[in-house]
């Protein structure tokens, strides 16, 4: 069996600023790589997650020219955490702002977890500016999903730390425990919104791995990453992502054109393996890959490995 891939070395960007999209919001962008190599456009997870330095390295410098933003309210965008124009249909058109000031045609698209939803609402959106697809964890936010991990089903494989979650929450409150969560990280209280969105944030954090991730658990903690996570996520998971029920797998025969990779983990807690398979079946030009022994996570071996040989495949570079 080959060796598994890895990382590309560390790399800074070659630049960065901010673009203005209206509504008060503007978004922290930067590029890496070489300029005027392959374009890439990097989305991000959450929602409200922001790119790190890490997500650059998934690319082979020399053959690409990669753009990653952080998506409205968090990261460094600016303002922080903000709840107001930030939908999904705002930054489906924050994509194509960012691929204009690029200046590119098409792009190649590259989306986990959350970034998967959203790359598919970009390219079905706009399948003419999408030259490949790569697409992990996948989730498109239909109400099965979401009662999946927020209220029955994921609590049955970690009822410690369920019980942690359903602690800000009163019993009574406990029968739509997102709407409950919701009220807590909006309202007046500035101390309970940062109590919930802790709880919120760490529940994430400590299920997206096969094995426990000392990191993970202590970066979903900190303070000013999980208050915009946790707001942004709940407030975009309240509304189904602005989507209509299932639509991004109905509209799946939009990508007919498009190249791509389904990439997900066999024991993917918070996106369950049917929702990739279903997507799978919908865009049969999409090379379907299940990684064994894997959880959700981007850097867990055999799904980074996955994720390697595909911006490498795109890149014309040999297997």
């Amino acid at each position: 069996m080959s060796n598994l891939r890895g990382f590309y070395p560390e790399i800074e960007p070659y630049d960065s600023g901010w673009l203005d999209v209206g509504d008060g919001h503007e978004i922290y962008w930067e590029r890496s790589g070489t300029k005027g190599a392959r374009p890439a456009v990097f989305l991000h997870g959450g929602p409200g997650g922001g790119f790190s330095p890490l997500h650059r390295q998934l690319f082979d410098p020399q053959a690409y020219d990669v753009l990653l933003f952080d998506q409205r309210g968090c990261g460094r965008s600016r303002p922080f955490a903000e709840l107001e124009a930030n939908t999904t249909w705002h930054l489906v058109a924050d994509i194509e702002r960012l691929r204009e000031m690029v200046g590119v045609d098409r792009w190649q698209v590259f989306g986990g977890s959350w970034g998967s939803t959203l790359a598919l609402a970009y390219a079905q959106t706009h399948p003419e500016r999408v030259s490949e697809l790569i697409v992990r964890g996948i989730y498109t936010l239909t109400k099965r999903e979401l009662d999946w991990y927020y209220q029955f089903g994921v609590s049955e494989m970690f009822p410690e730390k369920w019980e942690a979650f359903l602690a800000p929450i009163p019993e009574a409150e406990r029968g739509d425990l997102m709407a409950a969560y919701h009220r807590r990280l909006t309202g007046d209280d500035m101390a309970e919104r940062y109590r919930a969105a802790r709880s919120w944030s760490l529940w994430e954090g400590e299920t997206i791995t096969l094995l426990p991730h000392a990191y993970n658990s202590a970066h979903f903690a900190e303070e000013e990453f999980a208050y915009a996570f946790a707001r942004i996520e709940n407030h975009f998971f309240m509304h189904g992502g602005w989507l209509e029920e299932g639509q991004l797998l109905r509209d799946a025969h939009k990508l007919k054109d498009i190249p791509g990779v389904i990439i997900h983990g066999r024991y993917d807690m918070p996106c369950p393996l049917a929702t990739a398979w279903q997507l799978s079946r919908g865009w049969p030009r999409a090379e379907y890959k299940v990684i064994e022994g894997a959880g959700h996570a981007f850097d867990e071996p055999g799904i980074l490995d996955a994720l390697i040989r595909a911006t490498d495949h795109f890149a014309g570079k040999p297997a």
